[in-house]
């Protein structure tokens, strides 16, 4: 269940609220208007020394040029610490060189430990050296002394990737470090293609806009509100450049868990603390891929996912019982729409609370008759949990807290607010007691329901009141009348300390809301003293960690994790969800950037709630929805509570969409399992924009209506209302519309404009692919165990080819996704195209699993082939065969072209061929060839 309002559709009361609370913490406020001339502060540091470590790094102290109270004192003194962590990566951390600052724990996020403060101080003195670069294989560290200020540029060209010297210029000012104000800034080229800094719902699309806001600091608002910092905190950015004819691509992340406003101007980016430290990581690229490949391998990589997590799923808040929930399952079947997954929202609790069941609505006895219903066809479910525990001395999950002692405190109390059990407490996911709590918990709820996969909601985290709160005497609070989520208990506004009133305001909410608005108060302390003033946006990640362990702990199995909130990192636990949006057009289009920005964050399972989650989407739009989300990497409909009924039975024509998008997605499903894989073993995105496989082509860097699966699968769905025809940008090459192999595109790089009736998503597989698809079915158990088919795309009608791709199999249970433990197989597929001769043959690493489940191919289709529709010399494993008399048949078609105008190829021809009838297993290395006639 999700907060049921946004920001911008606050009531009278609330808004007038809302005013006053901002009027009480603006003091001191200086505009964070993006478009804001940027403001100097002060005149930065100087640096006084530097030496070479005993670990290959390198130590310095800059000392403050003069001091000044804006946003309060500076700290005299910094350490400065830069070290090419590996040829790819470099850091370069800044803190205060006299005592220790606040950095996201190293326990959550592992990675070294800078030097502490103090202990080196001394000894940088001693033996002050010149340097002037810090180089490594890939990035040089140049720094200039006074004004200090550092570049970061590429060995190979000279590109300077990063660069806080403001020049003299007017773009930014000097380095800022005081206690609760940093501030740096980079240089940037005109026109540069960045990406990432989220979450946010990003109008302009995928590619970051000048002069929007971004604002980083996890918040329960609504994901319809635009240019506003959302569920997640991600402050990492990818830049594309073109030098010369070439594609480069580089990271930058600041790791640092405060809340900050980045402020990107077009040939400048600054940054805007409010705590913590500098801490840089770079990354060296040079393609997109190899971006998120060293992004992961430093902050973790996604974690596995079970084979049915990518089937279909169906939510919504307002199952009221058990007897609605059996209905959607059996109407879905009735419809012969695919569905692996039904949840509840938090409709299956007693009173909304975690880990509890309606004994009315849920009883029991017959949910347990339900789920093994489900379960021997291999359906799953799963069910939302919030963070907040209900203040009710009764409530065994309540009293086993309190006895443990995991609640966030305030003034040496837990924390007291609101969601919807009424009053609750917050865990906290930082104390160890919390993780084996919250374990405990989750073990015993698993003893009373086995569910397959817990949802972690509302967990930024979410606080239907502000300030501190008590229980009202004498008044029933939530009253059980009228909306659940205003707040009903008794709250005075905190603005006594400077961690509650910071000097300067983020742009929180896209309002300036003060930071502890609707969540818990940023003076409340955690494990340790650790405030929530710092530890805010960790919130979701720390309690991701917490589950994900409980889980794995459960019966050994893989989990499955869906989180609002997330962090970096946050992809090695769960997968997430696009939020709170709303049934339109533009939240449509909008969900594309969205989901394509968490592959480069790291959290490659990702999706939007299909159809909307706010009421309520029209006919013609669920169907073009359902025709997008059957490809988002997670698939899921999911809606309000006072929503009309959207599942995707409810309409004949959405009915038939479905049907058609699913239908294909589980044919495909093989080959999303193989992207899973690969995202594990190396981050991989699952859904991409077009830019990381045709970088080069520049024509794609900022299109965020149509998207990759994996490196050759592009989808161009329509979305706009009234629309039956889809301008779709092709890259150079050959694609083939995998619904209608015939059809090919064939161009040098443009736009080309396809029909898309009301059931139609164009989606094109590119050429040199070898695509593995199965059969289908209803649910992924039955859909996983059909034949095999290869899909071998060459250019169309060339004489000449070559095709790759690859499969992976294993038991999904298992915790890992990984070869060499007897129940995985990795299949490697190649194909060649020469003078009318046709190869495929595979390499198999480690078969048994796959010939223990008797997987075998029975069709390969061939895509481009040139030459007569004449087959001969058929070869399978090396023996001539007679398709007569092995059931085997060939068969071939004449493909249409759709090419450039001014290709001046019309009578160009490509043939689609067919073999059927094949028995090769999976699990063992097979070859086939055969050879085309030649074209009279």
């Amino acid at each position: 269940m999700s907060f049921p309002i946004s920001l911008l559709s606050l009531t009278l009361s609330s808004f007038c609220l809302l005013l006053v609370l901002i009027s009480c913490f603006s003091g001191g406020y200086s505009s964070s208007s993006s478009s804001a001339a940027p403001t100097r502060i002060g005149k930065g540091y100087r640096l006084i020394s530097i030496e070479e470590t005993s670990d290959g790094g390198f130590l310095g102290h800059l000392q403050v040029n003069q001091k000044n109270n804006v946003y309060g004192p500076d700290i005299p003194l910094l350490q400065l610490y830069v070290k090419h962590e590996s040829e790819n990566r470099l850091r370069v951390h800044i803190t205060d060189a006299e005592k220790q600052r606040w950095e996201v724990p190293y326990n959550l996020l592992p990675r070294d430990q800078p030097p502490k403060p103090k202990q080196a101080i001394g000894r940088s003195r001693k033996k002050p050296i010149r340097v002037l670069e810090i180089a490594g294989s890939e990035l040089i560290f140049l720094h200039t002394v006074d004004p200090f200020s550092f570049a970061v540029t590429r060995r190979s060209n000279g590109q300077t990737l990063f660069n806080s010297s403001s020049g003299g210029g007017d773009s930014f000012g000097e380095m800022v470090f005081k206690d609760q104000y940093l501030e740096i800034s980079t240089q940037l080229p005109e026109p540069a293609s960045l990406y990432g800094l989220g979450e946010n719902t990003q109008p302009h699309g995928i590619k970051l806009y000048p002069n929007d806001p971004y604002t980083l600091y996890t918040t329960d608002v609504s994901a319809i509100n635009l240019n506003t910092d959302l569920y997640g905190s991600h402050p990492v950015y990818m830049e594309l450049r073109n030098v010369g004819d070439k594609p480069y691509a580089h990271a930058v992340l600041l790791l640092n868990s405060n809340g900050m406003d980045v402020f990107y101007r077009g040939n400048s980016l600054t940054y805007k603390l409010i705590g913590g430290v500098f801490d840089f990581y770079f990354f060296v690229g040079p393609t997109p891929l190899d971006i998120v490949d060293q992004y992961t391998s430093f902050i973790g990589r996604p974690a596995p996912m079970p084979y049915w997590s990518l089937g279909f799923h169906q939510c919504r808040w307002g199952y009221h019982n058990l007897s609605v929930v059996e209905d959607v399952v059996e109407n879905y079947k009735k419809a012969k729409i695919p569905l692996d997954v039904i949840w509840n929202d938090d409709d299956h609790m007693d009173g909304h609370k975690d880990f509890t069941l309606n004994p009315i609505n849920y009883p029991r006895p017959k949910l347990l008759a339900f789920l093994e219903k489900i379960h021997s066809i291999g359906m799953k479910y799963i069910v939302l949990i919030d963070p907040g525990i209900g203040v009710n001395s009764s409530y065994g999950v309540y009293q086993r807290a309190i006895a443990n002692d995991v609640f966030i405190k305030y003034e040496g109390e837990p924390y007291l607010a609101q969601v919807w059990p009424g009053a609750v407490n917050f865990p906290d996911f930082l104390n160890p007691k919390t993780v084996a709590w919250w374990g405990d918990e989750i073990q015993r709820f698993h003893e009373l329901v086995p569910v397959d996969g817990l949802w972690i909601d509302m967990n930024e985290a979410s606080n239907f009141c502000s300030g501190k709160c008590t229980i009202p005497e004498g008044k029933q609070c939530p009253s059980g009348t009228g909306p659940g989520w205003e707040c009903c208990l008794d709250c005075k506004n905190i603005t006594k300390t400077r961690w509650d009133d910071p000097p300067y305001k983020i742009n929180a909410s896209g309002l300036q809301v003060p930071i502890g608005f609707k969540t818990i108060a940023t003076s409340a302390v955690h494990y340790n003293g650790v405030l929530e003033y710092d530890a805010h946006s960790l919130y979701g990640f720390s309690q991701a960690i917490a589950t994900h362990k409980a889980l794995q702990g459960l019966e050994g199995k893989r989990p499955f994790i869906l989180s609002r909130s997330t962090y970096v990192g946050s992809g090695k636990y769960a997968a997430h969800w696009t939020g709170d949006n709303k049934g339109t057009w533009e939240d449509l289009k909008y969900s594309i950037s969205t989901v394509l920005n968490f592959g480069i964050f790291g959290v490659p399972m990702v999706g939007a709630d299909i159809c909307g989650f706010y009421p309520a989407p029209t006919e013609e739009l669920c169907n073009r929805w359902i025709e997008v989300g059957a490809f988002y990497p997670f698939s899921r409909d999911h809606a309000n509570y006072y929503s009309p009924r959207q599942e995707l039975y409810q309409w004949e024509s959405v009915t038939k969409s479905a049907q058609n998008a699913l239908g294909m997605r589980y044919k495909l499903l093989p080959y999303l399992y193989t992207l899973t894989y690969f995202a594990h073993i190396s981050g991989a995105p699952i859904a991409r924009p077009l830019f990381f496989s045709f970088p080069a082509f520049k024509e794609c860097h900022g299109l965020s209506t149509q998207f990759l699966l994996g490196s050759s699968l592009m989808v161009s769905p329509v979305l706009e209302q009234g629309e039956t025809k889809v301008k779709a940008l092709f890259p150079p090459g050959s694609w083939y519309n995998v619904f209608d192999m015939t059809q090919t595109v064939v161009t040098k790089g443009q736009y080309f404009t396809l029909d898309a009736p009301l059931h139609v998503v164009n989606v094109h597989l590119y050429q040199n692919t070898i695509l593995p698809m199965q059969q289908g079915g209803m649910i992924s158990k039955e859909a996983r165990m059909t034949p095999f088919t290869l899909i071998v795309s060459f250019p169309a009608g060339a004489s000449k080819g070559e095709a790759k791709g690859s499969l992976y199999l294993d038991n999904d249970e298992l915790p890992e996704m990984k070869l060499g433990n007897g129940y995985s197989t990795y299949v490697e597929l190649y194909a060649t195209l020469d003078q009318g001769i046709v190869k495929v043959w595979s390499e198999v690493e480690e078969g048994k699993f796959a010939l223990d489940k008797g997987w075998i191919i029975e069709k390969v289709t061939v895509l481009g082939v040139g030459g007569s529709e004449k087959i001969s010399a058929l070869e399978i494993n090396g023996s001539s065969v007679a398709p007569d008399a092995c059931n085997i048949e060939l068969s071939s078609m004449k493909q249409k072209h759709l090419r450039d105008l001014e290709d001046g190829q019309e009578n160009s021809k490509s043939l689609m061929v067919d073999i059927t009838g094949l028995k090769l297993p999976v699990g063992e290395n097979f070859s086939m060839s055969w050879k085309m006639g030649i074209q009279g």
